[in-house]
Protein backbone atom coordinates (compact mmCIF):
# COMPACT_ATOMS: atom_id res chain seq x y z
CA UNK A 1 0.00 0.00 0.00
CA UNK A 2 3.07 2.19 -0.03
CA UNK A 3 2.37 5.49 -2.17
CA UNK A 4 -1.61 5.56 -1.09
CA UNK A 5 -1.23 4.32 3.03
CA UNK A 6 -0.09 7.59 5.53
CA UNK A 7 2.30 9.43 2.73
CA UNK A 8 2.85 11.66 5.34
CA UNK A 9 4.75 9.64 7.31
CA UNK A 10 5.75 6.39 3.96
CA UNK A 11 5.91 9.03 1.35
CA UNK A 12 4.56 8.89 -1.57
CA UNK A 13 7.24 6.06 -3.42
CA UNK A 14 5.13 2.62 -4.30
CA UNK A 15 6.69 -0.82 -3.48
CA UNK A 16 7.40 -1.13 -7.36
CA UNK A 17 10.24 2.03 -7.40
CA UNK A 18 11.49 0.80 -3.94
CA UNK A 19 11.99 -2.28 -5.65
CA UNK A 20 13.47 -1.00 -8.89
CA UNK A 21 15.78 1.25 -7.48
CA UNK A 22 17.19 -1.64 -5.21
CA UNK A 23 17.70 -3.86 -8.29
CA UNK A 24 19.50 -1.16 -10.00
CA UNK A 25 21.54 -0.51 -6.55
CA UNK A 26 22.52 -4.07 -6.05
CA UNK A 27 23.49 -4.54 -9.48
CA UNK A 28 26.01 -1.94 -9.44
CA UNK A 29 27.92 -3.59 -6.24
CA UNK A 30 27.07 -6.94 -8.09
CA UNK A 31 24.75 -7.93 -5.35
CA UNK A 32 21.76 -10.88 -6.52
CA UNK A 33 18.48 -9.85 -4.65
CA UNK A 34 15.31 -11.81 -4.37
CA UNK A 35 12.69 -9.24 -3.38
CA UNK A 36 9.42 -10.78 -1.90
CA UNK A 37 6.31 -9.07 -0.38
CA UNK A 38 3.93 -10.80 1.86
CA UNK A 39 1.24 -9.94 4.19
CA UNK A 40 1.04 -13.03 5.39
CA UNK A 41 3.11 -13.84 8.68
CA UNK A 42 3.32 -17.52 7.36
CA UNK A 43 4.71 -16.73 3.94
CA UNK A 44 7.49 -14.71 5.60
CA UNK A 45 8.55 -17.18 7.19
CA UNK A 46 8.52 -19.86 5.01
CA UNK A 47 10.19 -17.26 2.96
CA UNK A 48 13.02 -16.89 5.52
CA UNK A 49 13.05 -20.70 6.47
CA UNK A 50 13.61 -21.51 2.36
CA UNK A 51 16.76 -19.38 2.94
CA UNK A 52 18.45 -21.15 4.71
CA UNK A 53 21.91 -21.97 3.06
CA UNK A 54 20.92 -20.24 0.29
CA UNK A 55 21.35 -16.64 0.83
CA UNK A 56 23.56 -14.84 2.74
CA UNK A 57 21.54 -11.77 3.82
CA UNK A 58 18.22 -10.88 4.54
CA UNK A 59 17.06 -7.07 4.43
CA UNK A 60 13.56 -7.33 5.94
CA UNK A 61 10.56 -4.65 6.73
CA UNK A 62 8.12 -6.53 8.94
CA UNK A 63 6.10 -3.88 9.10
CA UNK A 64 3.06 -4.30 12.20
CA UNK A 65 4.61 -8.04 12.65
CA UNK A 66 7.88 -6.46 13.57
CA UNK A 67 6.09 -5.33 16.99
CA UNK A 68 4.07 -8.52 17.70
CA UNK A 69 5.52 -11.56 15.28
CA UNK A 70 7.22 -14.38 17.64
CA UNK A 71 7.44 -16.61 14.98
CA UNK A 72 8.33 -14.43 12.52
CA UNK A 73 11.83 -13.47 14.65
CA UNK A 74 12.27 -17.20 15.68
CA UNK A 75 12.34 -17.90 11.83
CA UNK A 76 15.18 -15.14 11.89
CA UNK A 77 17.15 -16.09 14.55
CA UNK A 78 17.33 -19.67 13.16
CA UNK A 79 18.88 -17.68 9.79
CA UNK A 80 22.42 -18.24 9.99
CA UNK A 81 23.37 -15.50 7.43
CA UNK A 82 22.84 -11.74 8.03
CA UNK A 83 19.25 -10.06 8.76
CA UNK A 84 19.12 -6.18 8.52
CA UNK A 85 15.82 -5.16 9.84
CA UNK A 86 14.82 -1.74 8.01
CA UNK A 87 11.54 0.62 8.44
CA UNK A 88 10.71 3.57 6.34
CA UNK A 89 9.49 5.89 9.21
CA UNK A 90 11.41 6.00 12.88
CA UNK A 91 9.38 3.72 14.96
CA UNK A 92 11.24 4.99 17.98
CA UNK A 93 9.02 8.95 17.66
CA UNK A 94 6.02 7.50 16.83
CA UNK A 95 3.43 5.38 18.95
CA UNK A 96 4.85 4.12 22.29
CA UNK A 97 3.37 0.42 20.96
CA UNK A 98 5.83 0.91 17.99
CA UNK A 99 9.11 1.63 20.23
CA UNK A 100 9.73 -2.01 20.42
CA UNK A 101 10.94 -4.55 17.81
CA UNK A 102 11.36 -8.30 18.45
CA UNK A 103 13.54 -8.68 15.37
CA UNK A 104 16.03 -6.42 16.58
CA UNK A 105 17.64 -8.78 18.79
CA UNK A 106 18.29 -10.97 16.73
CA UNK A 107 19.66 -8.39 13.37
CA UNK A 108 23.02 -7.64 12.53
CA UNK A 109 21.60 -4.08 12.14
CA UNK A 110 18.34 -1.92 12.34
CA UNK A 111 18.24 1.24 9.57
CA UNK A 112 15.04 3.33 10.00
CA UNK A 113 13.57 6.97 9.57
CA UNK A 114 14.93 7.59 5.93
CA UNK A 115 12.19 6.46 3.50
CA UNK A 116 12.99 4.55 0.54
CA UNK A 117 16.80 5.35 1.17
CA UNK A 118 16.51 3.01 4.54
CA UNK A 119 16.72 -0.08 1.96
CA UNK A 120 19.33 1.38 -0.07
CA UNK A 121 21.30 1.52 2.61
CA UNK A 122 20.95 -2.06 4.02
CA UNK A 123 22.30 -2.89 0.72
CA UNK A 124 25.25 -0.27 1.02
CA UNK A 125 25.66 -1.67 4.15
CA UNK A 126 25.70 -5.47 2.99
CA UNK A 127 28.08 -4.45 0.38
CA UNK A 128 30.30 -2.66 2.72
CA UNK A 129 30.32 -5.94 5.37
CA UNK A 130 31.00 -8.55 2.81
CA UNK A 131 33.97 -6.35 0.72
CA UNK A 132 35.68 -6.02 3.77
CA UNK A 133 35.99 -9.67 4.50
Amino acid sequence: MLGMREPGIYGHATLADIEAKCRQLAAEQSIVIDWFQSNSESALIDKIQNAVDKVDWIIINAAGLTHTSVALRDALSLFPGGVIEVHLSNIHTREAFRHNSLISAVAKGVIAGFGPTSYYMAINAIFNLTSET
